[in-house]
């Protein structure tokens, strides 16, 4: 076997800062596709690596766990990591899982989403509108991307989401970097600073419920207000949990998407042009921005019994991680995966990316993640033709996100 390019370890949050551990996926997915990582806090965990492998356990729940009671869906244990906040369906296996997916779909179906579109698009001219009015008031200096466009335009559809004013916009970011961003020391300075903002978020939310229970809407919040779970609401604590839940996987994945995504219009020229040539590839051009980015690294499963996966065996009780990142990068299944192609999804029978995960825990809100995609880039492209990257920009410390706490552009205009 060819030795390792260095000492493997993917839960080391210091190597995502400068970049995604490319290197360490590829070297695994030929020579140890589920590899036995070591941990200096913990029991050790398997690292799962190639798509195929990625895919079997997620659609197999009866022997691969989210459940929090075997640990949940992250690396660490959720049992004993987040006492304050009760299980959300991220952390569920069927049927209780398939009970609170079906609380939340109505918020995500196809005509309301296209109910959405003018107000997404409305918003995204806006901000680019205030970004050119900032750039020009700076002499035409830098700005921040993440900042003026990309973190807005996610939580402002979050907002609309939810039913609440988009001045809150600014509270749900700090929120979710703060719930996300275990390992930053910028985001997350102190178990103090996190406790205060899950207190934050729980008088924040059972206000907003209160609110909806004695004038029910359209929105999401309504729809949880209002659910019945046993037979009797929604109990406060899992109500906590799931919005917790919208709030980072409403804002995370989109933000990063179209940040990394930036990124990689910048890095293949000759896709942008394609792309601006031809808007209409960015309906399946969204897929390939989250394929490029992988906004969410990995997520865990808990082996139930003994089974064999890819010539190993994991014993009852053993931490499965899934390493998305890895999934869509696996040669075996995507031709030149190193290459950014705005067109890639074009051919239906190009296997499906795993930037949203598989299986039963498949994103709930991916047609919008990709609405939102489709409609920043087709006015990006429009308003701002010559917008480029003018550094890296900063990465957040995360083994879980793949996210940008900035990114300096020059807007050409």
């Amino acid at each position: 076997m060819t030795a390792a390019p260095r000492a493997i370890d993917l839960k080391d949050s210091i190597q995502y800062v400068p970049a995604v551990p490319h290197e360490a996926m590829t070297w695994l997915r030929a020579h140890d596709p589920v590899h036995w990582n070591e941990e200096d806090d913990g029991p050790g965990f398997w690292s799962v690596t190639r798509h195929a492998d990625i895919v079997r356990v997620s659609t197999d729940p009866v022997t691969f766990s989210s459940a929090r009671a075997n640990g949940g869906h992250r690396i660490f244990d959720e049992d004993v990591a987040n006492e304050a906040v009760e299980t959300s369906m991220i952390s569920m296996d069927p049927p209780e899982h398939l009970h609170y997916r079906r609380m939340v779909m109505p918020g995500f179906t196809a005509p309301r989403l296209a109910a959405m579109e003018a107000g997404i698009r409305a918003r995204g001219v806006a901000l680019i509108e205030r970004l050119v009015a900032q750039w020009e008031a700076g002499g035409k200096q830098p700005v921040d991307f993440v900042d003026g466009f990309a973190a807005p335009f996610a939580i402002q559809t979050l907002a609309e989401l939810f039913g609440v004013s988009m001045e809150d916009g600014d509270k749900l970011f700090e929120w979710s970097n703060a719930i996300v961003a275990e390992e930053d020391p910028e985001l997350r300075p102190s178990e103090d600073y996190v406790q205060q903002k899950i207190g934050e978020m729980m008088m924040y939310s059972f206000g907003l419920r209160e609110e909806r229970l004695k004038a029910p809407g359209d929105d999401l919040i309504s729809m949880l207000a209002h659910t019945q779970v046993d037979g009797a609401p929604m109990a406060p604590g899992k109500f906590l949990a799931t919005f917790i839940l919208l709030v980072v996987a409403g804002n995370e994945t989109t933000r990063n998407s179209i940040t990394g995504g930036l990124k990689a219009l910048h890095e293949f020229p000759s896709e942008r042009a394609k792309a601006m040539a031809n808007p209409a590839l960015l309906k399946t051009g969204a897929g390939e921005f989250v394929r490029w980015v992988s906004p969410v690294h990995h997520m865990r499963r808990t082996a139930t019994k003994d089974v064999e996966l890819g010539g190993k065996t994991i014993r009852k009780g053993d931490k499965v991680i899934l390493w998305y990142a890895s999934g869509n990068r696996d040669e075996s299944v995507y031709a030149d995966p190193f290459v950014f192609r705005i067109d890639r999804f074009e051919d239906p029978s190009v296997p499906k990316h795993l930037g949203f995960g598989t299986g039963q825990h498949v994103c709930l809100g991916q047609r919008l993640a990709e609405l939102q995609i489709r409609i920043a880039f087709e006015e990006l492209f429009a308003r701002l033709p010559n917008l480029k990257p003018v550094g890296e920009g900063r990465r957040v410390r995360s083994n879980f996100i793949n996210g940008w706490k900035d990114l300096p552009v020059d807007l050409g205009v």
